[in-house]
């Protein structure tokens, strides 16, 4: 057994060579890329900068951050969250009947083609790009971010809804053709059992990118927590940055748990 494996080792091909070289042209490239790194300091206080945005994150304003009004972190936040929901709700009515319609295994290929190519040219253009065109439809506000976030969802989640379409057990339908059951009870009992687990776990997955994107939206005037956070960090009022950042961890971490409980329930029953 041992002269087997050693005679098989022995016999092995030397790729040590071509593992050097690929070493080597991947420092190459490092060392040509880190040339054009140039580090410049303008005001010359850099490091008093960073000093104190670490100063405020660690020594949040408690005044904003237990305010209550309309410009308190707790409203924007509650704000926020109502973009990222509502926005994957919309988001996924939308997508529902777009997978049907690009699914190849129901719909004829050319159908399908023509839907997959508005999925795609739906996920080709960034969120920002759409959060500035709302906003000059709409005006800044909520209403763009939600609008922006609905638009956004629809390329993932069609995506992942056609994959789960495409997975569909055609035997279960072809039983209960043969039972007699009309399409309402088909798809009542043989297709939502299937994909309700798998588009449960989608809109989740697809919720929590939402929730982070439409923070970021809010740097564009589309409501939310992120022009607050913007003006705060333009105007060095670190600790308003502090308390700001410290609503927003509490509450990803908050949907992070729910979610966690809500996919365990979806994957055990």
């Amino acid at each position: 057994m041992e002269n087997t494996i050693k005679a098989a080792y022995e016999n092995a091909p030397q790729t040590w060579i071509y593992k050097l070289l690929l070493a080597f042209a991947i420092a190459c490239v490092l060392a040509w890329s880190s040339s054009t790194v140039v580090i410049s300091n303008e005001t010359g206080n850099g490091l008093e900068v960073a000093g104190n945005i670490l100063s405020g994150i660690f020594h949040p304003d408690t005044k904003l951050l237990f305010n209550f009004t309309t410009s308190g972190v707790a409203y924007l936040l509650l704000e926020t969250l109502c973009i990222a929901f509502l926005g994957t709700i919309v988001g996924a009515v939308i997508s529902v009947p777009l997978s049907f319609l690009s699914a190849s295994n129901l719909m004829p290929r050319p159908i399908a083609l023509i839907g997959r190519f508005a999925i795609a040219a739906i996920r080709t253009i960034p969120a920002f790009i759409y959060g500035l065109m709302f906003i000059r439809v709409t005006g800044p506000g909520p209403f763009a971010g939600l609008l922006t976030m609905s638009l956004c969802s629809i390329g993932m989640v069609s995506k992942n809804f056609i994959e789960s379409i495409e997975d569909l057990d055609k035997r279960i339908l072809e039983s209960l053709d043969a039972a007699g059951c009309t399409t309402f009870q088909k798809i009542r009992y043989g297709i939502l059992p299937q994909l309700f687990p798998d588009f449960m776990s989608t809109l989740i997955y697809r919720f929590d990118m939402n929730l982070r994107d439409a923070t970021v939206l809010g740097l564009v005037g589309a409501g939310g927590i992120g022009a607050p956070l913007i003006f705060a960090m333009s105007a060095y009022r670190w600790n308003e940055v502090g308390s700001i950042l410290l609503g927003l961890i509490l509450l990803v971490l908050i949907i992070e748990w729910i979610s966690a409980k809500i996919r365990t329930k979806l994957t055990r029953g």
